[in-house]
């Protein structure tokens, strides 16, 4: 279970006077910030959070979307909460000349008083009962997942999940826990990634679509421990990963049955070295403007990656491959394909085809990891 705290912004208190150590405050600063908002006019999105908790000062930040909490060692005297502009308060921590801190909070001012060494600063306020009340940690249930699995499998699907807000189920990732097994699927209808990874232990089975932002900010935070704890509750998923607690609401919605997206049989099937492709697929990449698809070429032994744009000019580059039967050319976009090319492991890439307009499937040496890519269909 994760620790019981009271409902955020439930008082604002007689005034609070707050004393730490520059470099604990400006660690949990960096952590929550990344939760202020910076694209509402909503004012108090822009602010964190300072409150007593029983184990030190909490800090916390949310966009409605994203929220995170953070608790660092601190001699406090009073109660209630605090709301300062995040983005100028994270920014002044860093640059405090000493290396103690002191926040001082009268209420009947509407303040807070800055001090480290010779710096003081007197910041205004925000009002603490306009801050959104962010779930209550003890009401949730949650299981400990070992951290770099879980963060590995994060890694190897996120970057396939879209950034179209106009389909909000595409912009997140499907997380589903069952006996002894993650699995991981993210596609944005042009490309598909799944990786299922197997866990020690036991976890128990959970399914939800989580948004893609929240797991890679996750993967950012936990830097250190041996586990993670997860939770479900109602809409809301938490993390608590080395004494920061990250929330994120569900995603409603159907996830496309990825199962369904993927050929069961193909024409070609081929080994190439991966690295080698990789290289030769960025050395193209440059040359490609806009939407411009990059060419690939699969002939009797020969790999052929083709650039052309009007407005650049071309470049070619072939390296040999194991390939037998009829010339294939096939279209695609040059990052997807490169994403997924630098999201597979070991020394050789398997490459599933079928025709120029048909998905293509890259795996490693394994089968724990697949990654489908959409064809563009060439000019001419």
């Amino acid at each position: 279970m994760i620790e019981t705290e009271e409902t955020v912004g439930s008082s604002v208190g007689s005034g609070l006077k707050i004393t730490c150590s520059k470099d604990d405050l400006v660690q949990a600063l960096g952590v929550v910030s990344r939760a202020v908002s910076t694209r509402t006019s909503v004012q108090i999105l822009s602010g964190i959070l300072l409150e007593p908790h029983e184990s030190g000062l909490r800090v916390a930040a949310t966009d409605m979307e994203l929220s995170l909490r953070a608790t660092l060692p601190a001699q406090l005297e009073g109660d209630g909460s605090i709301v300062l502009p995040g983005k100028t308060l994270a920014d002044i921590a860093r640059l405090l000349p000493a290396d103690d801190v002191s926040i001082e909070h009268k209420p009947a001012e509407s303040v807070v008083h800055v001090t480290s060494g010779t710096a003081s600063y007197t910041l205004h306020t925000y009002n603490p009962e306009d801050f959104p009340r962010l779930p209550e940690l003890d009401a949730v249930t949650t299981f400990a997942v070992d951290r770099e699995p879980l963060l590995e499998t994060i890694g190897r699907v996120a970057r396939a999940a879209s950034r179209d807000e106009s389909r909000p189920v595409l912009t997140g990732i499907l997380v589903q826990f069952t006996s002894g097994t993650l699995v991981m699927a993210a596609t944005d209808s042009y490309r598909l990634a799944v990786k299922q990874t197997t866990l020690e232990g036991t976890v128990p089975e959970l399914e939800a679509i989580v948004p893609a932002r929240a797991l890679q900010e996750l993967a950012r935070i936990a830097t250190s421990g041996d586990e993670v704890e997860v939770g479900v509750h109602e809409n809301q998923v938490i993390f608590a990963t080395s004494g920061v607690w990250l929330t994120t609401r569900r995603i409603d919605g159907q996830f496309p049955n990825y199962k369904q997206l993927l050929p069961e049989a193909f024409e070609y099937e081929l080994t190439v070295p991966r690295l080698e492709l990789l290289d030769v697929v960025r050395r193209a990449s440059v040359m490609i403007q806009r939407s411009t698809p990059l060419q690939i070429r699969f002939a009797e032994g020969e790999l052929t990656v083709i650039a052309r744009t009007h407005e650049v000019g071309e470049s070619k580059e072939s390296m040999p491959i194991g390939f037998t039967g009829d010339t294939l050319e096939i279209g695609f976009n040059a990052d997807f394909l490169r994403d997924g090319l630098e999201s597979l492991e070991g020394d050789d890439v398997r490459v599933k085809l079928i025709s120029p307009l048909r998905p293509v499937v890259i795996q490693g040496e394994g089968d724990d990891f697949t990654y489908l890519v959409m064809p563009i269909r060439l000019p001419g």
